[in-house]
């Protein structure tokens, strides 16, 4: 399984809209600086994943993350992670059944939960106003629950998986 967060504020973001030619389109934007994160780890061969919301991110938030995960799959699961400092962190509690593997530095690209990101912005946040973090994050996880396994599959493929596939 891959694994990474996403963070999701209430500062706006826009991005390019279709609208009717010679019009020009208004996009309401907001400032603001309260947000959540998303912890996921997909595989992408099957689908399966699992995810949390939690309020950061750090070795305490990633340990319960790590103990929840542990105990809904029972599997051995080899996570595969970005070296964020609490992804590295010396007080990261050890699984039984779970193996950590950290990606190369700066190599997003190799992190096919970040096209989990992507999507999820682009569905439910960019160009959207929320008047809370608890309706946005309603928004987030209304949107993630669209996703079965067939699409979450379809999401996370990269090109170099399928070799391993």
């Amino acid at each position: 399984m891959f694994f990474d967060e996403g963070r999701f504020g209430l500062r706006s973001t826009t991005m390019r809209i279709w609208s009717e030619r010679g019009k020009r389109t208004l996009v309401k934007v907001q400032q603001g600086f309260k947000n959540f994160y998303g912890y996921s780890a997909v595989c992408p061969f099957d689908g399966d994943s699992f995810s949390l919301i939690l309020p950061g991110v750090n070795t305490e938030f990633m340990n319960l993350y790590l103990t929840e995960l542990s105990t809904y799959i029972e599997k051995k699961i080899i996570l595969i992670m970005d070296g964020a400092g609490w992804h590295r962190s010396n007080e990261l509690m050890n699984f039984k059944n779970i193996q950590i593997i950290i990606l190369p530095a700066y190599s997003p690209e190799l992190n096919p939960v970040e096209k989990l990101w992507e999507w999820l912005k682009k569905e439910c946040c960019h160009n959207y106003v929320y008047e809370s973090l608890d309706v946005m994050m309603d928004a987030v996880c209304e949107e993630f629950k669209k996703l079965d396994m067939i699409a979450l599959k379809r999401l996370c493929n990269c090109n170099y998986l399928s070799y391993y596939n």
